[in-house]
This record gives structure tokens, C-alpha cells and sequence, in this order.
């Protein structure tokens, strides 16, 4: 069985993590959390006290990810994180799944982990503005690219799909979600908009 690098990104809070986690135990992967790592390992510059989080060493990171996954002999490797698709070669990339959570529901997330004002809007934003699906599909071109809503759904469920898209029984699709039409229609674009 061939290797398959699989990447699962999207904004905090979507539920990367749990999602592949458990894609990890139905798959018998290797999960190598961004995240984790960067803490784990001090793969970072420094910390930026305005947005409570560390400042990667993008160039240690992707040399580390790099050497983790050629450690690893048949299994599938699922790489999760925000900004992952940005430290592996594009080419060596299977599919990569961006995870999409309505901004309501999303907010609410950020909310119960305590995040900031100026760091939840920031989060609220980019999902509203698809920031992580541009950044994959410009990395790693349309086709590889699978876009997934988790809104209102279990994990559980969420997993079931994204494997229906790596056995081929179900397409990977990118533009499924239009949260900034969605919230114009809803007449909320503003309550989201005026903080960025």
C-alpha cells in the first residue's frame, strides 16, 4: 500500500483535531498535529502576546514534518493544522480536507474556549472569507482540494465523508460553502463585517 499524505486544515475551532483523530483510527494513520509539534518541540520564534499564540519557525517545521513522515514506512500520514498545507510540497499532497463551520456556530466554539475579542474576529473573519480554502487551493490546485461543512454534524459523520472521498464513492468539491452570501441573505453581514 502506497504512502498517502493527507492534510486537514481550516480555521481554529472547525474541529481538525477530533476529525483527525478519528479518520486516524479508521485509516491506521500517523497523525502529526501542527500545533502540538510547534509547542512539543519549540519549532517557534516567539510568542505574539496580542493573539495568544506562538510564531512558528516555518522553515524548522516543515523540515521536521518532512523527516516525520519519512519515518513512517506504509501507513498514511494525516497532517492537521491551519497553515499546513503551507509546509509540505504541494506534489507529495494526496488530498487535502478544509473543514467549514457556519460563523455562528463557529463563534460559539471560540467563545467557549475563551478566546479574545480581537483574536475570535480574526478567526470569525477568515472563515468568512474563506482564507484556509484559498490557501489550499493556491498551494495545491482545485483538484486536490475536498471542502467539507461540519455545521451541525458529529464528527463521526464528518469522518464517514471524507473517507467516502478517498475511496472515490463521493467527489471532492471545493466551493460548497458561501458563508459572506449566507450571512448578506440572513441581513447578519454586518454584525460580522464591522470588526475587520
Amino acid at each position: 500500500m502506497k504512502k498517502r499524505i493527507i492534510v486537514v486544515t481550516g480555521t481554529p475551532g472547525v474541529g481538525k483535531t477530533s476529525v483527525s483523530r478519528i479518520l486516524a483510527s479508521k485509516l491506521d494513520a500517523k497523525v502529526i498535529e501542527v500545533g502540538e509539534l510547534i509547542e512539543r518541540e519549540r519549532l517557534y520564534l516567539g510568542f505574539d502576546e496580542e493573539r495568544d499564540t506562538f510564531i512558528a519557525d516555518t522553515d524548522k517545521l516543515s523540515q521536521r514534518i518532512k523527516r516525520l513522515i519519512d519515518e513512517v514506512n506504509s501507513r498514511d500520514v494525516i497532517v492537521v493544522g491551519h497553515f499546513a498545507v503551507d509546509l509540505l510540497s504541494p506534489e507529495k499532497i494526496h488530498k487535502v480536507f478544509v473543514l467549514r463551520r457556519h460563523p455562528e456556530e463557529l463563534k460559539e466554539v471560540l467563545e467557549s474556549r475563551g478566546y479574545m475579542e480581537r483574536k475570535l474576529w480574526e478567526n470569525l473573519a477568515a472563515e468568512v472569507l474563506d482564507v484556509c480554502l484559498c490557501e489550499a487551493v493556491e498551494s495545491c490546485g482545485e483538484k486536490k482540494v475536498c471542502e467539507v461543512d461540519v455545521t451541525g454534524r458529529n464528527f463521526e459523520e464528518v469522518v464517514g465523508e471524507i473517507i467516502s472521498i478517498l475511496e472515490g464513492r463521493k467527489s471532492c468539491k471545493v466551493g460548497i460553502t458561501d458563508w459572506l452570501g449566507r450571512l448578506e441573505a440572513e441581513g447578519r453581514l454586518n454584525e460580522y463585517t464591522k470588526h475587520f
